[in-house]
């Protein structure tokens, strides 16, 4: 079996929010002595990754481009960090084709956690196929049983929520947020909790449902009273006009 970085570390790793931090925990993880080549340069993959979220999007590249050759897990993060790279630089037309293939790769692997990752930026960068590649997503999902992996299904179902509200389907918008509340209470993040609840009641708002979406954005702020996208809604709400 191939040696791999396991998705426990990985997530250790990241701080959300601090790139740069994140950057920096990476490169020392990799510098370890006792690492695999394949588990360092996966490392690296992550590196380049917290470096486009700096902006710094040609050492990213050069970094991945020293990464190469690459197979199995390895050819896959590569593909998939360098389609985030150009869909975060603009160049969305040139990620397509190299996030298609990291999803190839990852189908070709049996890689479902990758999988869904890769249809799940392809969302993010072919806004047109947005649904269809979420679609792909949450077919990968329904194959595994991996809690981490089904963490997914909170982003993937939130996504789906904003493009359906996006196009004027706010009914189909809200049955998908609620999707995602479940995914985000069952296997996501106290922060991912939040936004989905969050998400729900703003949807509600755009249905006219004033008296949940109120109840709803109320109790969040009793969690996090500084929250500025709780205050907004709230904000929001205090104007609407009541329920008929």
């Amino acid at each position: 079996m191939e040696e791999r970085l396991e998705q426990a570390e990985l997530d250790a790793l990241w701080l959300p929010g601090d790139p740069i931090a994140s950057a920096e925990r990476l490169a020392a993880a990799a510098a370890e002595r006792d690492r695999s080549e394949v588990v360092r340069a996966e490392l690296e993959t992550q590196r380049a990754r917290a470096l486009g979220l700096q902006g710094r999007f040609g050492e990213a590249e050069a970094l991945l481009e020293s990464l190469e050759p690459a197979g199995g897990v390895l050819e896959v993060r590569v593909l998939l960090e360098r389609g985030r790279l150009r869909t975060a630089s603009g160049r969305s037309d040139e990620a397509v084709p190299v996030l298609e293939a990291a999803l190839r790769a990852a189908r070709r692997d049996g890689d479902l956690s990758l999988g869904v990752e890769s249809a799940l930026v392809l969302a993010d960068a072919d806004r047109p196929r947005a649904l269809q590649w979420i679609e792909e997503g949450l077919s990968d999902l329904a194959a595994t049983g991996d809690p981490r992996t089904l963490r997914w299904g909170a982003v993937l179902y939130d996504l789906r929520g904003w493009v359906l509200l996006r196009d004027g389907d706010a009914d189909a918008a809200l049955a998908s947020f609620e999707d995602a509340v479940e995914y985000a209470e069952a296997y996501g993040t106290l922060d991912q909790q939040f936004a989905a609840h969050w998400a729900v009641g703003r949807c509600l708002r755009e249905l006219g449902r004033t008296a949940e979406a109120r109840e709803i954005q109320r109790r969040l702020a009793s969690e996090r009273p500084d929250e500025p996208a709780v205050q907004a809604e709230l904000e929001a709400l205090s104007s609407a006009p009541d329920e008929t």
